[in-house]
């Protein structure tokens, strides 16, 4: 389908904490020259080796307020009670305009409030551990976290997983790279389908 012009995708990437879609994300950017990574709002401070704009938009919290106000967020959520995060809604769409695909590594919460800002645009993929038992060893193994912090993040995984229904796809990770590929063949098909193809009708015609 190369040089039909084409709206670009929202790829979103749900998965309780330790699952893998970071590291999916990060083969597929690293693969996908059409593929940008969305770029969060925080409240949070920076953390060390943290740049603005790169890892995140650090905002206060009056900014952050009156980007929700002004409808510039996409989504967004309090986390734990404490810092905000949000998705800025200008870049995203502009992204999508000019063909590029953004994927988004968000909560179920963020994937339901990206649909209703963006219907049609959206792919949901959400990633599964093999077993609960292999997810909570790898939070052991990459954390050093007490066993109570452990606890915690597995009742949260045990919610994210209940939400799993909402949406289009299901990848478990079992092996990374098997991961990645299931999640780019869903990339790829979404990239082709009609209603995403707005210079179809052109190419058609010149046939």
């Amino acid at each position: 389908m190369s040089g039909i012009a084409r709206r670009g995708v929202c790829l979103v990437l749900s998965a309780p904490s330790g699952a893998g879609k970071t590291a999916i994300a990060d083969a597929l950017l690293a693969s996908e020259p059409d593929l940008r990574r969305s770029v969060s709002v925080t409240t949070r401070p920076a953390r060390h080796a943290e740049s603005d704009g790169v890892h995140y938009h650090f905002r206060d919290q009056v900014e952050f307020d009156r980007m929700v106000a002004a409808g510039e967020l996409l989504e967004w959520a309090r986390v734990l009670g404490r810092h905000c995060y949000g998705t800025p809604r200008a870049p995203v769409e502009q992204a999508l305009r000019i063909g590029k695909d953004v994927v988004f590594d968000i909560d179920w919460q963020g994937h339901r409030q990206l649909r209703a800002a963006l219907p049609g645009d959206v792919v949901g993929v959400f990633v599964l551990p093999p077993t609960l038992a292999a997810l909570e060893q790898r939070l052991r193994a990459r954390s050093g976290d007490a066993a109570a912090e452990i606890a915690r993040r597995m009742r949260l995984a045990n919610d994210e997983i209940s939400h799993w229904p909402e949406f289009d796809h299901v990848v478990v990770n079992n092996e990374l790279d098997r991961a990645v590929a299931a999640v780019r063949a869903v990339l790829h098909a979404a990239r082709l389908a009609t209603r995403r193809l707005t210079g179809l009708a052109r190419f058609v015609e010149r046939l």
